[in-house]
């Protein structure tokens, strides 16, 4: 595992563009992947109050080098890296990774360092100023997961997932969100 994320053991690879990648998601996923609104508002569309959050990852620790790039923040710096997992009780739906500057956190008013267990898309989505500035993809291969999540898992396939870069008060976020097999056989 690596000591900046529970979930991968090297960054995945980001396109701007799902064709951009080796490989093409299957159809049922790219409205998932192309959701522009809150994905905790959708999910619950579909699965109620069950949709819970499962807290793997929540610790001030310098983010992978790409996505202080991305960011445009110092790779040096500490930032708060949070991952998760969304379920509906033992069917893991989603996992997602934020990393969050501390500028971010303070312009914020704090409201996104206290999440706990709480969907990070309720807050955010909830400020009225919130950007959408840019969307990656990535196809994950098995060998980007670390093995507590290869093998917790059971991680055998190319995992499809989307980063988004957003702004609150024009102070960036990052939020990567991996669609879990189980998305698609639940999905009506």
């Amino acid at each position: 595992m690596s000591t900046n994320s529970y979930l991968f053991s090297r960054p995945p690879l980001w396109k701007t563009h799902i064709r951009g990648t080796d490989s093409q998601p299957p159809a049922l996923l790219r409205p998932w992947l192309n959701e522009t609104g809150s994905l905790t508002k959708r999910l619950r569309s579909v699965y109620g109050n069950q949709l819970t959050v499962k807290l793997l990852f929540h610790y001030w620790k310098p983010a992978f080098a790409e996505e202080c790039q991305t960011l445009r923040v110092p790779h040096h710096r500490y930032h708060l890296i949070r991952e998760v997992l969304l379920h509906v009780g033992d069917k893991p739906l989603v996992l997602a990774r934020t990393v969050l500057p501390e500028h971010t956190i303070r312009i914020a008013h704090r409201n996104l360092s206290h999440l706990g267990t709480r969907p990070l898309g309720e807050v955010i989505f909830a400020y009225p100023d919130l950007e959408l500035r840019q969307r990656y993809f990535s196809a994950a291969p098995t060998n980007s997961w670390s093995p507590a999540v290869q093998n917790g898992f059971w991680l055998q396939q190319t995992v499809w997932g989307r980063r988004t870069l957003y702004a609150i008060h024009h102070q960036p976020l990052l939020v990567s969100e991996f669609f879990l097999p189980a998305i698609l056989a639940e999905y009506p």
